[in-house]
């Protein structure tokens, strides 16, 4: 019995922990069950997530393709219509010239058929000629003088020719003698000597030592140096020397003196350098116009304005291709005079003149237009008289010769520049010059060849024979003589020498 009550309970005791077994594995799987499915749903949200921002950024790539496109059908749209007015135009531009080449044919048409009517008319006036001549049978006495006449002049051609150029060589010969004699009087009257000018920047230094004095520490003193004079100093290798660069001539002769008294002194500093700069503006202020009083005073030329006087010091630092501005406009008033005595002109207006004549190159790196346009208004804005003005104007031909004076003043002036020594030409203008000589000949019809010989004094012109006669050949040579004259600038006087040459060969067999 006891056994029994033993099995009961086991059996009760197996069945309820069967029972709760069972329920706890429903509740195990339950939870499990549950854990998977949030795992699922999480999964699933961050799926759908992710599938949200990876269509967000398609679409957004795909709009900024779409947009990329547009932009480039636009340009390309833009390109064709480009491409349609441009062929539009040249479409227009060819109609023009087809219906231009259309008007041309036709009024060639129309001048071809009046020449066969002129053409047509002429024969039958021949043929009426031809058939009053032969019932004429002789001819009128006018048609025997004028064929007389023909034939004398064909005959004595050679002798009229030769009879022409001895004529025309004696009256050149005498107007060149006495040219020559009153400009040997005048040069002889004005016989200073002057040498080139060359307007120099080297400063030159005692030591290679005093050029690290000058720069300074940390290049304070070439850089106060330079603002107060407004220069620029090269200091480099070269031996004992500094150079000044600046394109006003004033400054760069102020910055020399000033440099020059600094190195004398020996002490290189901002407040020595700004005073010894004063220093130099002071003397060659006075230096200016003492040279232009100075000149005024050579020159005997009274009741300028103190400005112009201090204008014309101003040209004592300028030169032209070497020539110092104000020696040669000293030199031109004195020349210009001595031809106006000579000649009977105007000696006062022609002397002012000439010593005016170049006023303008005192301003012309400061004010636009050329020196003759600067001097012009110079002299009219301190009412200098018309008459000088219209004699200085025209020395470089700019304006035409409109009195004699204006035409002693461009002689003078010309002498000045182109006696030997008083310029210096640079080799490319001295080939440039030789080469338009040779250009100008070429340009007339018949010439073979052309040479520029004696540094560019003369030029020899070969001409064809069979093109060009003795006759023609003497009006070539005027004709290349005056357009030298007009196309060229030149110094002094250029001989032109045409050259005909005809062979005749034959051989005796």
């Amino acid at each position: 019995m006891e056994i029994l009550i033993i099995l009961l309970v086991g059996v009760v005791a197996l069945m309820a922990g069967s029972v709760l077994g069972y329920h706890a594995r429903q509740k195990v799987a339950k939870r499990d069950y549950e854990a998977i499915e949030t795992k699922v749903k999480n999964r699933m949200e961050a799926a759908k997530e992710k599938s949200r921002r990876i269509v967000k950024q398609a679409r957004e790539k795909a709009e900024k393709v779409l947009q990329e496109a547009r932009q480039e059908a636009e340009e390309k749209e833009k390109k064709l219509r480009k491409k349609e007015q441009y062929l539009l135009k040249r479409e227009n531009n060819i109609d023009e010239k087809i219906a231009n080449f259309e008007e041309r044919e036709q009024k060639f048409e129309r001048r071809v058929e009046k020449l066969k009517e002129v053409k047509k008319r002429v024969e039958e006036l021949r043929s009426e000629a031809e058939d009053e001549l032969k019932r004429v049978s002789g001819m009128s006495k006018e048609e025997a003088k004028e064929e007389m006449l023909e034939k004398i002049e064909k005959d004595m051609e050679s002798d009229i020719f030769d009879r022409m150029r001895k004529l025309e060589k004696q009256g050149k010969e005498r107007y060149e003698k006495r040219a020559k004699e009153i400009l040997a009087t005048v040069i002889q009257k004005y016989g200073a000597s002057q040498a080139q000018d060359l307007t120099t920047t080297n400063v030159s230094l005692p030591d290679d030592d005093i050029k690290g004095r000058i720069i300074g520490k940390e290049g304070r003193n070439i850089k106060t140096l330079e603002k107060l004079t407004g220069v620029e100093v090269v200091v480099d290798d070269t031996p004992e020397t500094v150079l000044i660069s600046s394109f006003d001539p004033i400054r760069r002769q102020i910055a020399k003196t000033a440099l020059e008294k600094l190195i004398f002194d020996g002490r290189i500093q901002p407040a020595r350098i700004e005073e010894m700069v004063k220093k130099a503006e002071k003397e060659i202020s006075d230096q200016i116009k003492k040279a232009g009083e100075q000149a005024v005073y050579d020159t005997g030329i009274v009741e300028l304005d103190p400005k112009i006087i201090r204008l014309l010091g101003r040209l004592y630092y300028r030169s032209s291709y070497g020539q110092n501005v104000l020696l040669h406009a000293r030199e031109v008033s004195y020349l210009a005079e001595g031809l106006a005595a000579e000649i009977g002109a105007d000696t006062f207006v022609c002397k002012k003149a000439g010593l005016l004549h170049d006023i303008g190159k005192a301003l012309d790196h400061k004010v636009e237009g050329s020196h003759v346009e600067i001097g012009i208004r110079v002299l009219k804005k301190f009412g200098v008289s018309q008459e000088v003005i219209d004699a200085m104007k025209s020395h470089h031909e700019e304006y035409d010769f409109e009195t004699l004076e204006s035409v002693i003043v461009q002689t003078a002036d010309a002498i000045s520049g182109s006696r030997p020594g008083a310029r210096k030409d640079t080799l490319d203008d001295y080939l440039k010059r030789l080469k338009e000589l040779e250009e100008v000949a070429r340009s007339f019809a018949g010439v073979k060849k052309s040479y520029a010989v004696q540094a560019g004094r003369e030029v020899r012109v070969f001409v064809k024979p069979n093109e060009v006669n003795d006759l023609e050949a003497k009006k070539l040579s005027k004709d290349i003589a005056n357009k030298i004259e007009e196309e060229l600038n030149y110094p002094g006087e250029i001989k032109v020498n045409v050259i005909r040459e005809k062979r005749v060969i034959e051989y005796a067999k």
